[in-house]
């Protein structure tokens, strides 16, 4: 029983501090608070953070702010369209002395403490880059060097803006799987926010903000095993289970569950994708959800509050609806949630 009540304790003393967490990064990132919600509910399940918008949208001031306040070794690099996978791992240069020099790259510099690894604009980097940031991502290690290096705390953010074509590179469906969520970014509608973002000098200088920022506001090194407390700790029911599974088979079977969208052949809709990896992702993430609303139970509305983030990217529709996407997704999901009764 003592052992039960100092676990309680110790989760409570962490969702204060996920709360102060996300009090931090509000301070310099205005009107993006369900971003901020949904990165903190990522850092707390382990997974890997995609995001996207238009440009000049702050997705990476977010991103830098969401690293600082999380504190850890960080890492930081480019995509590029004649970036090569060698560029991750390590970089030659001619030495003072005109002899050549190896040199650890972005993700080996800060060795085995590597904490936040930030790619940004990655559809800029060829499919090359990609494949072994797929391993970095899935397995948390790299061999090079003639030794296998692992990065147990590591999480991946990267950002990409949904308006260049030229010279980008679409993600393949395996690497987005990869990523727990991929949360789109769009400017503050509310009008306090976009006047500070335009009229506040504070705004205008984007490394003194981050630099304002308090660091190391979460232990980073302990993220991991909070994280698996959590997971062990949020119970589901099991009319919560059957609804989660309900979801699961009507968002990739539409069709036969009744599901009817305008101008749309719901049996030609889905060609594939919402893998049990997925799933299992999204209900890493509304136990996190439920654990920072302080319940230790998972009701409907902590699935439904993550679940486009989580799912929608993971759902690949027939070429002839792939242009679409951005409306037909987002309608998918919410017959999803008409058709499934909720417990």
């Amino acid at each position: 029983m003592n052992d039960i009540r100092s676990g309680d304790a110790m989760l409570t003393d962490w969702r204060e501090a996920a709360g102060r967490f996300e009090r931090t990064v509000r301070g310099a990132v205005v009107g993006q608070d369900r971003a901020i919600r949904l990165l903190t509910i990522a850092l707390f399940a382990r997974g890997h953070v995609l995001l996207e918008g238009d440009v000049g949208v702050g997705k990476t001031t977010l991103l830098r702010a969401v690293a600082r306040a999380l504190g850890g070794a960080y890492e930081r690099i480019e995509g590029t369209v004649d970036m090569m996978p060698s560029d991750l791992i390590y970089h030659t240069y001619l030495a003072d002395d005109g002899r050549p020099r190896v040199e650890p790259g972005p993700v080996l510099r800060q060795s085995e403490d590597l904490s936040i690894f930030f790619f940004n604009e990655i559809n800029r980097a060829r499919p090359q880059v990609h494949s072994l940031l797929l391993r970095l991502m899935a397995e948390r290690s790299l061999n090079a060097f003639n030794r296998e290096y692992r990065f147990p705390n590591l999480q991946v953010f990267a950002d990409r803006n949904r308006v260049e074509r030229e010279e980008t590179f679409e993600l393949p469906a395996a690497a987005r799987d990869r990523f727990m969520m991929e949360i789109g970014l769009d400017a503050p509608r509310d009008a306090e926010a976009r006047r500070a973002l335009v009229f506040d000098p504070r705004f205008h200088d984007t490394d003194a903000l981050i630099a304002g920022i308090d660091g190391g506001v979460l232990d980073h090194a302990a993220m991991a095993g909070i994280g698996a407390a959590i997971q062990h700790g949020i119970q589901a029911s099991p009319a919560i289970e059957a609804y989660v599974v309900g979801l699961w088979e009507a968002l990739v079977r539409p069709a036969e569950a009744g599901i009817r969208l305008s101008g749309i052949d719901m049996s030609a809709l889905i060609q594939g994708g919402a893998s049990p990896r997925g799933v299992a992702f999204l209900v890493r993430a509304a136990r996190v959800r439920a654990w920072l609303e302080g319940r230790d139970w998972l009701v409907p509305e902590d699935i439904r509050a993550i679940f486009p983030e989580v799912m929608a990217h993971r759902v690949f529709l027939e070429p002839i609806y792939e242009m679409r996407r951005s409306t037909i997704v987002p309608e998918l999901c919410r017959a999803v949630f008409d058709t499934v009764p909720a417990p």
